[in-house]
């Protein structure tokens, strides 16, 4: 067809790198809790709380970068609390993570309302920032690969970053490899000195970092502004896209990348206007997370059998 043209291909894999970075900052973290032995399910509320933070501290100090530090501060605050709920004050790690995905939902709202009078969008009220896009040399030349790769947001960049940062972390470090040794087996953790409280609470601090970027982008890269729950459940697929990849980082940005895929799908289909429901074109990425999770836990279940039947024979 005449509309599908390099130039389209290119945009819509542009499409599909901008929208997997949220996911990709938020499966990161949950990996990070999933090898520290902890699921860690308010990834939604803190990045919610970040993407507000770094709208208004921003818009008060008139510093993109302010505020783009000030969101990665409130997303480790907000880790901290969750750790010293669950650590130190031992409340239920999962009811924990409920409670202040329910909080950040209302209170950023409440927040926005008593700095702004709105309790909608921040776009009226508070100076627009934006993180900087960013050109490739000789790369934003190539046909195609050019368009689709270059001129993203700087946050973007570092999410992929990011992928190998969490795995050198995890697999090449001392600090990395105490943390896996918790999340395995705590007991045996803490029986030749390792402080299991204070790893813990490292990989919540670190899950904080993350959602922070991740909530940052999403009202200084995405977006310049801060709207009523504009995560939209995307904490909630990147902690699916950790569990289809079993807590690997690189399988799950692959998984993360593939939700964006759907959810640029779902973009283009919309664009496109016609017969299509509004509302079931809006279901189609977590319609993928969902069918997603059962052809992996399929897949993983086939394969435990046939260990099963083989160990028997």
């Amino acid at each position: 067809m005449p509309m599908y043209t390099l130039d389209w291909f290119a945009n819509f894999g542009f499409s599909v790198l901008r929208l997997s970075t949220p996911l990709i900052f938020a499966a990161l973290a949950a990996v990070i809790s999933r090898k520290a032995g902890m699921l860690n399910m308010a990834l939604e509320g803190m990045m919610l709380a970040s993407a507000l933070a770094g709208v208004i501290i921003s818009g008060l100090t008139g510093s993109i970068w302010i505020g783009l530090i000030g969101a990665v501060i409130v997303g480790v605050l907000a880790g901290a609390i969750i750790g010293f709920s669950n650590l130190t004050g031992k409340t239920d790690l999962y009811l924990t993570c409920i409670a202040f995905n329910l909080a950040a939902t209302g209170g950023t709202v409440f927040v926005m309302y008593l700095l702004t009078g709105e309790k909608s969008t921040t776009s009226a009220a508070i100076k627009a920032f934006t993180v900087p896009s960013i050109t490739i040399p000789l790369i934003d030349k190539i046909p195609l690969i050019g368009k689709m790769v270059s001129g993203h947001n700087l946050l973007t960049y570092l999410a992929f970053l990011s992928v190998y940062i969490v795995w050198f972390f995890l697999y090449k470090t001392r600090l990395g490899l105490r943390l896996r040794a918790v999340g395995e087996n705590p007991k045996a953790a803490g029986s030749v000195g390792i402080n299991v409280t204070r790893i813990g609470y490292i990989s919540f601090l670190i899950s904080g970092i993350l959602c922070g970027l991740g909530g940052a982008f999403m009202s200084m890269g995405w977006v310049s502004f801060f709207m009523k729950n504009m995560t939209n459940g995307r904490g909630y697929i990147g902690l699916s896209a950790m569990n289809i990849a079993a807590g690997n980082p690189v399988g799950s940005a692959l998984a993360a990348i593939f939700f964006g895929f759907s959810d640029a799908f779902a973009t283009m289909i919309k664009g496109r206007g016609g017969n299509f429901p509004t509302e079931f074109i809006e279901m189609i990425p977590y319609i993928a997370t969902i069918a997603a999770l059962v052809v992996m836990n399929m897949i993983r279940m086939n394969q435990k059998r046939k260990i099963e039947k083989g160990l028997k024979q």
